[in-house]
C-alpha cells in the first residue's frame, strides 16, 4: 500500500514563505495593479499558489483580506516614515524634504498606481468598510505626523500647515498618475517649503 502524503501543519521550514505571507502579497499585488473590486478571492488563490480553504482558514472573508492587505501597506508606509525620522531626528527640516522627495519618488516609479490607501478608500465609500478605516486612520496619522515636524519648526498654526500639507502630497499621488511632471519632487519640496517659510 502507497503512503499518501499528509499536508504540512504548522509554521513552514526556515526560509519558505508562510500561506498568509503568500496570500498577502499576492492579493496586494493584484489588488494594486488592477483595482480591489476586479480582482476575485478565485484568482488571488490561484496566483498564491494556495487552496480556496486555506485561503478562508486564514481571511474570513474578501473584506478580511482587504483589510490585512490595507494594514500592512500602512505598516509599510510607517516603517520607510520611521526610517527616515531617525536619519534626520535633530534636523525638522531635511526630515520634511527626505519624506517629501521619498514620496515624489514613489510617485515617479514606472509601475506607480495612486497611492494604495487613497485607491481603496476610492473602491469603498462605506465609512465602515474595515480596509477604508484603516486608510483614513493611515491619512490621519500623516497629518498628525506633518503637524509634529511642522510645530518644530516654529510654524505658528501647525495642524493647518500640516492638513494643507497633507492635501499637497494626497494631490501629488493623484496627479502622479495623469501626468509626469518634471520635477514633482521639487514641485512637492518647494510647495511644502513656502508653507512653513
Amino acid at each position: 500500500m502507497k503512503a499518501v502524503a499528509r499536508p504540512r501543519r504548522g509554521a513552514p521550514p526556515k526560509g519558505e514563505v508562510s500561506a498568509r505571507e503568500r496570500i498577502l502579497a499576492t492579493a496586494s499585488e493584484l489588488f494594486y495593479r488592477e483595482g480591489i473590486r476586479a480582482i476575485g478571492v478565485d484568482t488571488v488563490v490561484e496566483r498564491s499558489g494556495v487552496s480556496k480553504t486555506s485561503l478562508y482558514r486564514v481571511f474570513e472573508s474578501k473584506d478580511a483580506l482587504i483589510a490585512a492587505v490595507a494594514a500592512e501597506q500602512d505598516r509599510s508606509f510607517w516603517a520607510w516614515w520611521d526610517r527616515l525620522e531617525q536619519r534626520h531626528a535633530d534636523d525638522p527640516r531635511a526630515l520634511l524634504e527626505a519624506l517629501l522627495s521619498g514620496i515624489a519618488k514613489r510617485i515617479g516609479r514606472p509601475a506607480f498606481r495612486g497611492c494604495p490607501l487613497l485607491n481603496l478608500a476610492t473602491e469603498f465609500p462605506d465609512d465602515n468598510h474595515p480596509g477604508r478605516v484603516i486608510a483614513r486612520a493611515n491619512k490621519e496619522e500623516m497629518r498628525a505626523r506633518l503637524a509634529t515636524i511642522v510645530a518644530k519648526l516654529g510654524v505658528g498654526d501647525p495642524h493647518r500647515v500640516a492638513s494643507q500639507m497633507a492635501l499637497m502630497i494626497n494631490g501629488a499621488y493623484v496627479t502622479g498618475l495623469m501626468v509626469k511632471p518634471a520635477d514633482l519632487s521639487g514641485d512637492l519640496v518647494d510647495a511644502a517649503m513656502k508653507l512653513v517659510a
